[in-house]
């Protein structure tokens, strides 16, 4: 399974790494790729990470991470400032209308809102953002995870474990997740809620 995470100055670096080690301890490939070349990404912490390449549609992935990170104090790099670049926002549109299951963590959720995704359709995000997803026309759910099929979302930025967690048991089962979750020392948070919660 090919999986890949859309990184950019200012991303909140829990949102991806949560999510990241434990995909990568499943045996998943797991890719960090911004929108242009770009050799340094600078979070919103001062880490700073190696892009590992451009997202392309000609290596589209089976699952794509979008992170959050400054959209709640309207920081000067993040996701407040991507969600004003059309470029990132067709890019999102491109990859679901390919097929790829689009997730994000925290407010990267709100990438996923701009981008038209979530209109009329079951969400979550960082508590901080829920009246703002709520305004862009999503079912707001409260849930850690919130799995909509080919749209998954999680909560604050903690969640990216419980997004890791989930995408292993959606993806390679039960018995995989059990496996992961006692390596990590982390039990996953509920609830999750998924089209079949109803």
């Amino acid at each position: 399974m090919n999986i890949q995470a859309l990184i950019y100055d200012g991303f909140d670096e829990l949102d991806v790494i949560g999510v990241y080690e434990p995909l990568r301890m499943a045996g998943f490939n797991v890719a960090l790729l911004s929108l242009h070349k770009q050799e340094i990404i600078k979070t919103a912490h001062g880490l700073r990470i190696h892009s590992d390449g451009i997202l392309n549609l000609e290596n589209k992935p089976d699952i794509l991470i979008v992170p959050g990170g400054g959209w709640v104090n309207r920081s000067p790099q993040g996701a407040w400032i991507e969600a004003k670049k059309e470029d990132l926002l067709q890019t999102l549109v491109s990859f679901h209308k390919a097929g790829v299951v689009m997730t994000s963590v925290c407010t990267g959720a709100m990438l996923l809102a701009k981008a038209g995704l979530l209109a009329g359709r079951p969400a979550t995000t960082n508590d901080e953002a829920i009246e703002e997803l709520r305004l862009s026309g999503a079912k707001v759910i409260t849930a850690r995870v919130v799995d909509d099929d080919d749209i998954v979302t999680a909560g604050g930025i903690t969640s990216s474990l419980d997004l890791g967690l989930w995408l292993i048991k959606r993806f390679a089962g039960q018995d995989k997740a059990n496996e992961i979750s006692k390596r990590l020392e982390f039990e996953a948070r509920s609830p999750v809620w998924t089209r079949n919660s109803n």
